[in-house]
């Protein structure tokens, strides 16, 4: 058991009439609060596992960077639950200080709105995948939810080339985990030309802008989207796949990027 992600929770189940008392694997789920150059900026709670990726990720869809050349420091305190984070550049602090930005997705929107203007991209992307590159992804995809398996009660977000998953991360937070996978595209400067992300969730209006904060084209989720998803997929130029699961799936937008011809398979996702 990952110490970092579940816990045993001592748990009384019936079984019809049958009653059993057994240890239950839960999801873990605490707060972690970011300094910014000595002052604390936000607290999140999430998974607490993979918090450096979590962090430059938060950073950069909130705009408070552009580059990890731009992190001078970053220290975590896992026993108190901080990150601290030291920048070059100067970052003004809002009055109010003390940000909560809950797991349950939504809270926070009215913060993240702030930031779009300047954060969220319109996707200009010629990437194309195959619908059978996408139940073969989601295939490997399923394959990796062993946490969720194990309790049911975290997100998981990936990216992937054509043929293969390159990283996948897992928080009880859907924002959570796609910006722990943007820490990772940042901390080993990848491009996302020839890439797409995978999604455990529903598509929904803020996933959709951390997708084009993160810059891609192609979003592949198991479960549906929203209609205001579905707009911004649409203004934003980002293919928003939905209900990818063994050998169907929905294209909502931009449905160019996704082919059905399977012979073509060999022409992997971002030839143009």
């Amino acid at each position: 058991m990952n110490d970092k992600t579940l816990s045993l929770w001592k748990t009384t189940k019936y079984n019809q009439h049958l009653k059993a008392t057994e240890e239950d694997e839960i999801a873990k789920e605490a707060p972690i609060t970011i300094t910014i150059n000595g002052e604390q900026y936000a607290t999140i709670v999430c998974t607490p596992s993979d918090i450096y990726e979590m962090t430059f990720g938060y950073l950069a869809s909130e705009g408070l960077i552009r580059s990890v050349d731009q992190v001078e420091n970053l220290s975590i305190d896992e026993v108190k639950g901080f990150a601290y984070v030291d920048l070059s550049i100067p970052v003004s602090i809002p009055e109010r200080t003390e940000r909560w930005i809950g797991s349950c997705c939504g809270k926070s929107r009215e913060f993240y709105l702030k930031q779009d203007v300047k954060t969220a991209k319109t996707i200009m992307s010629n990437t194309k995948i195959s619908s059978e590159q996408i139940y073969q992804l989601m295939k490997e995809f399923d394959s990796r939810s062993e946490v969720f398996d194990r309790t049911g009660g975290v997100h998981q977000a990936a990216l992937a080339s054509g043929d293969k998953i390159i990283a996948s991360y897992i928080d009880i937070g859907r924002h959570n985990a796609l910006d722990k996978l943007y820490g990772y595209i940042l901390r080993n400067r990848l491009t996302l030309k020839n890439k797409c992300i995978l999604f455990s969730g529903r598509i929904s209006s803020e996933v959709v802008l951390k997708v084009s904060k993160i810059g891609a084209g192609l979003l592949v989720a198991k479960s549906a989207p929203t209609d205001l998803a579905l707009k911004l997929a649409d203004d934003l130029q980002i293919t928003a796949v939905g209900f990818a699961r063994d050998t169907s799936l929905n294209v909502y937008t931009h449905e160019n990027r996704v082919y059905g011809n399977t012979e073509q398979n060999i022409h992997f996702l971002g030839r143009r």
